[in-house]
């Protein structure tokens, strides 16, 4: 049990240790103009540097939870955090594009270590519709990074330069650093740790992996997550090239954003007693959809027009922050042994999936915004048709669990 201080402080300490990845990706894009200038790279060359994160952080979430599963929550975090912290003086510092790339990797291996833990965290204290209240709670204080990271760069970048960027990353790090070490409570007893050994890894990540449930939940929050990401992903191109906006203006893109995913961490957390988990899928899917068919019609008959992508940002990401925490929670039910794995996997898979998105996907459909638009109603559909998959699996489960009392 943790103190009742420690409880009220808990959601601001792990939304924090979760905005550190969404500010690492796109607080430097309002600068990527000024760092093409700099270092004398295409924008092309310049993607680089996020699909490097994306890799390195997917990467590296395998390990984050496995560790924290064998050696407890605190340790993990805290050297993921000091690691971070030196990562981003060092991006700070770069002169040429190689430093930038090697010190992207190594952000990229640190950054995830907070989200991954504190997502098992929650899960170590809290069960049902307290840990949905709590995991709502954090990602509404975390919608925030979306929407003031960019817009906080865009100002860096009109005030100091590229470098301010980075040296915000530096401090971020380190405030939280001091933060964990003072505040953040060992939540996974020893008694309750797994060995830390390639054989039991090896045995978890097969029990893991071999969880059909697990992966549909898994790959279904990648795919829903896509649909607004891939506007993340293209913001430098969609906002300055398509819709003619400025450095300082990327709020037309995250502010609709963020409130959209603060209303409906709200609203999750507010419902969280009240509706069951199907009524949360069926009524976020049904959001998204809608703001999905805005959008695609938006973009065929008023693409420069930049008041009416607000509503498609909001509406989309409400539907999609109302289901994200079932979404995860679902998924770390599938695996209870290994919640700190689960975790480490969910992120490898999301986060997999944004290095493909960063590198290929999102360079691909950025041409027009139909094309955009397009692409991220693609996402939003393959996502449906996983849930509803999940669905078809968990009745399956629960007849199969039945028939053998029909027969008594």
């Amino acid at each position: 049990m943790i103190s009742p201080a420690t409880a009220r402080f808990l959601p601001i300490l792990l939304a924090g240790l979760a905005m550190l990845g969404p500010f690492t990706i796109n607080i430097y894009m309002p600068s990527f103009a000024q760092m093409e200038a700099v270092f004398d790279v295409t924008d092309i060359e310049l993607q680089i540097t996020l699909s490097l994160y994306f890799a390195a952080f997917a990467f590296m979430s395998l390990w984050h939870g496995a560790l924290s599963d064998s050696l407890g929550r605190r340790p993990v975090v805290i050297a993921g955090l000091a690691a971070f912290a030196l990562a981003s003086l060092g991006a700070a510092c770069a002169t040429r594009i190689e430093q930038m790339y090697v010190c992207r990797v190594l952000q990229g291996l640190s950054a995830g270590a907070g989200i991954v833990v504190g997502r098992a965290v929650i899960r170590d204290l809290y069960t049902g519709a307290a840990a949905q209240r709590l995991y709502a709670l954090v990602v509404m204080l975390f919608a925030l990074a979306p929407a003031v990271g960019p817009v906080l760069g865009g100002w860096l970048q009109v005030w100091m330069g590229w470098r301010a960027n980075f040296g915000l990353l530096t401090a971020m790090g380190l405030t939280l650093l001091a933060m964990v070490i003072f505040h953040l409570p060992e939540t996974l007893p020893p008694g309750e740790r797994q060995p830390f050994s390639g054989r039991a890894l090896l045995a978890g990540y097969g029990q893991v992996l071999s969880n059909v449930p697990f992966l549909l939940w898994a790959v279904t929050f990648a795919l829903m997550f896509a649909g607004f990401f891939i506007y993340v992903l293209s913001a430098p191109v969609f906002l300055a090239r398509h819709l003619r906006l400025e450095g300082t203006d990327f709020v037309w893109l995250f502010g609709p954003a963020t409130a959209g995913m603060m209303l409906g961490s709200h609203l999750s957390g507010h419902f969280a007693q009240r509706w069951p988990a199907r009524r949360y899928l069926a009524t976020g899917f049904a959001i998204m959809t809608m703001a999905s068919l805005w959008n695609l019609a938006l973009c065929r008959w008023a693409p420069a027009a930049p008041g009416w992508y607000l509503p498609y940002l909001f509406v989309y990401t409400l539907g999609m922050a109302l289901v994200q925490p079932t979404i995860v929670l679902a998924g770390l039910d599938c695996v209870p042994q290994w919640r700190g794995l689960g975790s480490s996997l969910q992120l490898f898979i999301q986060t997999g999936f944004n290095a493909v998105l960063a590198a290929v996907i999102a360079p691909f459909f950025w041409h027009t915004p139909l094309l955009l638009a397009s692409g991220a109603a693609l996402a939003l559909a393959l996502s449906l048709g996983g849930v509803t998959l999940a669905w078809i699996l968990a009745d399956r489960a629960s007849d199969a669990s039945r028939a053998p009392h029909s027969g008594h």
